[in-house]
């Protein structure tokens, strides 16, 4: 069977696993149904007056959403955006402008480096420059010290693919003080900012007041159906909504993703703080159910998870660890591991695993339970591929 076809069915079997399972750790809503995604709307009347007209171009429903993002992170203005590529490249851009550069500092593990198409460079003119590619933050010293000149530094918080990491509180403000005396201005990517409180232990508008903007999603962390926002000082945002007219995002009506959006911070804003929590104990579970296992090796990366979602690494071929996974919940109706199993060099196999409301109901033992079965679904989906 051609690579490309085997993958294909595997990602349908995991899927298809996914939606029957009685029992997982998260279900994120681009899984659901049409029906159970239209259900996100039901009691939309307690988060806004449905007898208002529908927005045109960006009023009613999606400015008073714009409004809600402004003021939970502390800053004067906030503008709806399609999509969070959007926002970013116009966000940076109306800093190139105001800079005189339009050079800007990232790290090689960015969003916009591995999953954009280099749009900032092919679209929008810009020139990014990487602090580092290390699977860690930047550090002060490395923005204090790099060898060329830059307008605006931008930071990923967390950095997902280094394994949803955030420095420290005192990493942060040092790194932002760096930048600041290089007269550059600082970014945040936080697409997922908003479920970094736990482990900065501070509110959102003291984590978003560091930057001169940030851009947060309504969907990888809130479930909304999509859509994002850049928050910044007034004259950004006003600038940046000229841009978002020209790069294509005067959008008509958005009420269903505005509505969306005002669900996600009412309902699941809240709850993220528990998520995170329940990680840890979720992480701790999966590395003590690998050791009584008999796994030779296995990891949880972080160790301590900075979010509710983090990396499993393990000693096994990829298809070999992709195939167990789907069958414990084809068989079992218990989805441990509901995410691709990417291969980052030979032998070795790694997922991402996120804790949801529907984790919240597994303890520690149901955890180290799974990882048994799991692991003896393994030995002989080996043995059989022999």
């Amino acid at each position: 069977m051609p690579e490309t076809e085997r993958k294909s069915q595997l990602r349908k079997r995991r899927q298809a696993a996914h939606r029957g399972a009685r029992r997982v750790l998260a279900r994120p809503g681009f899984l659901a149904s049409l029906r159970d995604r239209l259900a996100l709307l039901d009691g939309a009347g307690e988060l806004y007056d449905l007898d208002e007209p529908a927005d045109q171009y960006g009023n009613g429903v999606v400015t008073a959403l714009e409004e809600r993002v402004a003021t939970l992170l502390g800053t004067e203005a906030a503008a709806f955006f399609p999509t969070g590529t959007m926002a970013q490249q116009v966000a940076l851009r109306c800093w190139a402008g105001r800079t005189g550069s339009p050079v800007v500092a990232l790290h090689g593990l960015s969003h916009p480096e591995v999953h954009e198409g280099g749009a900032f460079s092919q679209v929008s003119g810009l020139c990014p420059v990487r602090l580092t590619s290390a699977p860690r933050q930047p550090t002060a010293e490395e923005v204090r010290d790099f060898e060329e000149p830059f307008g605006t530094l931008m930071l990923e918080l967390p950095l997902r693919d280094a394994g949803y990491l955030l420095p420290t509180w005192e990493e942060l403000t040092e790194v932002v003080g760096a930048a600041r005396e290089r007269d550059a201005v600082v970014h945040f990517d936080g697409a997922r900012l908003w479920e970094s409180t736990a482990h900065f232990g501070r509110p959102l508008d003291e984590i978003a007041g560091l930057a001169d903007s940030v851009y947060v999603s309504f969907y990888k962390s809130l479930d909304g159906f999509g859509g994002a926002a850049l928050a910044g000082p007034r004259t950004l945002v006003e600038e940046a909504r000229t841009w978002r007219h020209r790069y294509g995002g005067m959008v008509y009506q958005q009420f269903p993703t505005a509505l969306s959006a005002l669900a996600g911070l009412e309902r699941e804003l809240p709850r993220l703080p528990d998520y995170v929590t329940h990680a840890r104990v979720v992480a701790d579970a999966l590395r003590e159910g690998f050791a009584a296992a008999g796994v030779a090796w296995s990891r949880v990366h972080p160790e301590v998870p900075h979010t509710h979602e983090f990396q499993v690494w393990l000693p096994y071929d990829a298809d070999l660890v992709a195939e167990a996974a789907v069958r414990q919940g084809e068989e079992t109706g218990v989805l441990l591991f509901a995410r691709p199993w990417n291969s980052p060099g030979p032998g070795l196999a790694m997922t991402e695993v996120s804790v949801g409301a529907e984790g919240l109901e597994w303890s520690a033992e149901d955890v180290r339970a799974a990882v048994a079965g799991f692991v003896g679904r393994l030995a002989v989906t080996d043995t059989g591929a022999r």
